[in-house]
C-alpha cells in the first residue's frame, strides 16, 4: 500500500495505523496522530484501517530549547 507519512512517500504493509507506528518504529504515549488531517486518538489505532494514498502525519515531542 502506498501512503505519505510525515511528507514521505512509503510502500508499506501495514493496514492499521498501530501496525504502521510499530513498522516505522514509533512507540510511546506522547504520538500525536492524523490521518488525512483528522486526529486519530491512541485508543482507536489499533482498529483504523489505512487506505492506499492516505497521509499520516505522526508528530513526537522533541527535547531542547
Amino acid at each position: 500500500m502506498k501512503l505519505i507519512v510525515n511528507g514521505e512517500a512509503l510502500e508499506i504493509t501495514a493496514t492499521t495505523l498501530a501496525a504502521l507506528l510499530a513498522a516505522l518504529d514509533y512507540e510511546g504515549d506522547w504520538l500525536a496522530t492524523a490521518v488525512n488531517s483528522d486526529l486519530v486518538h491512541k485508543a482507536h489505532r489499533a482498529e483504523f484501517h489505512l487506505s492506499d494514498g492516505d497521509r499520516i502525519e505522526i508528530l513526537s515531542p522533541m527535547q531542547g530549547g
